[in-house]
């Protein structure tokens, strides 16, 4: 049985199934078959499938008449690039924006409306530059963020004593004005360079991003100015192949890598004395440490630091975050057969290796001059500190020392909390 003789649902069926291509084919061979391809209950379909949208709406937002127009709008306004590479990026922003707005939607509201080709060519011949395709894209779905605080960015950050990052996306205007002004004073290199600043650190502490438009990988500088890559070389490829079918730069590497830790909640919006951001330093296994001990969890992960770290030194310093979050469980403190609602903790020790061997062990009072007390139902009490490694991989365990009760009121005798080992390694995706 041929097309011809088909019923209108199976037809439906099939048509659905055969995708928009070979469906406007489909819609040449006779006038039934025309009208079957052009229900708008299947282009629905094609564009909930490929543009995530649910109603007819063209690429700028503007309302079609129908979701086969909606459909021809997008492919007409993108024809220049590859179309399996639009569906990939629109993926990508829909996945960030969709986490955004469930989770941090005062971030999703600094999102800018996407740029059009025009403004595109205006940047690359101001900064005279060709954009790698899947970057030239990302711009296209929007256009960097408003920087309209300097904990809104959508990547992200950390903050250790002092130092305070919070990395947000720029637009193409920030773009310009930052790539020449960075370029000139950081490297001394003039307009023309084939670097360009993609994303800042929107605090005083400097973190820049920037993205080589030649070979479209990303890198952000160390102390020293040592450029480190952001994406594992391997999977940077035909950043400029228009005809390919293999087009993936670090940027979209970057953000799509960014999304899925945000969507599995390998990382999660922090909120700190009414401020939120997204924190970089990891929650889940194996990045984060988990250990529970007489009713006392202590939880524990790093972040690399590469603006602080210096590659070039003998030996080299490579500068970790990490972020200590304690607890007592529901129930309080166990020890001894008794429930406290509340310990303190006195001491800290600490064990620190570099490549499996100990090169420093610490015992001292207190946390960062703090003493917390932890009580039972109340939130985790948070700090972070951090350290300098010589090797690219490392790790620290240790315990604290707790009294039941307070160090006012002790209720018993000093315990040890255990803290798990956890990892401080230079990772494969630097944020």
């Amino acid at each position: 049985m041929g097309l011809e003789e088909a019923g209108d649902l199976v037809l439906h069926i099939i048509l659905s199934k055969i995708g928009p291509e070979n469906t406007a084919r489909v819609a040449c061979v006779s006038k039934r078959l025309k009208v079957s391809a052009s229900e708008d209950s299947l282009w629905s379909i094609f564009s909930s499938h490929d543009l995530n949208i649910s109603t007819p709406l063209g690429p700028h937002g503007d309302p079609s008449p129908s979701f086969k127009a909606a459909y021809q709008s997008w492919r007409e306004s993108f024809r220049m690039y590859p179309w399996h590479l639009v569906k990939r990026v629109g993926r990508c922003w829909d996945n960030l924006k969709r986490w955004l707005r469930l989770n941090f939607p005062e971030a999703e509201a600094t999102l800018r409306k996407g740029a059009t080709e025009e403004d595109l060519e205006e940047f690359e011949s101001a900064l005279k530059v060709k954009l790698p395709l899947p970057t030239r894209l990302l711009y296209r779905f929007v256009d960097g963020q408003e920087p309209s605080s300097s904990s809104n960015g959508l990547i992200g950050g950390y903050s250790v004593y002092s130092h305070e990052v919070n990395v947000y996306l720029l637009p193409l205007k920030e773009v310009i004005r930052e790539t020449n002004e960075t370029m000139s004073d950081l490297f001394g290199i003039s307009n023309g360079s084939n670097y360009i600043v993609v994303a800042a650190s929107a605090t005083a502490s400097l973190k820049l991003f920037f993205l080589d438009c030649t070979d479209g990988q990303l890198y952000t500088g160390t102390s020293t100015r040592q450029m480190l890559p952001c994406v594992p070389e391997s999977l940077v490829r035909s950043v400029h192949d228009v005809d390919g079918d293999q087009q993936q730069d670090a940027m979209l590497l970057w953000l799509e890598e960014h999304g899925r830790r945000l969507q599995t909640g390998v990382i999660k919006v922090r909120e700190e004395e009414k401020i939120k951001s997204i924190s970089l330093f990891p929650e889940v296994s194996p990045l984060c440490s988990v250990a529970v001990t007489n009713g006392v969890q202590v939880r524990a992960s790093s972040v690399f630091i590469p603006e602080v770290s210096n590659l070039r030194g003998q030996p080299p310093a490579y500068w970790y975050a990490y972020s200590i979050r304690m607890s007592l469980v529901p129930e309080g403190c166990f020890l001894n057969g008794r429930h406290h609602s509340s310990c303190q903790l006195y001491w800290r020790h600490w064990i620190i290796r570099a490549d499996d061997e100990v090169i420093d062990k610490v015992n001292g009072e207190a946390v960062i001059g703090k003493y917390p007390l932890l009580q039972a139902e109340e939130e985790e009490f948070v700090y972070e500190s951090c350290s300098s490694f010589p090797t690219t991989s490392g790790s620290i365990e240790g315990s604290f020392t707790f009294v039941p009760g307070s160090l006012r009121d002790p209720k018993g005798s000093q315990f040890e909390v255990k803290v798990e080992e956890f990892p401080l390694k230079l990772p494969d995706y630097i944020f």
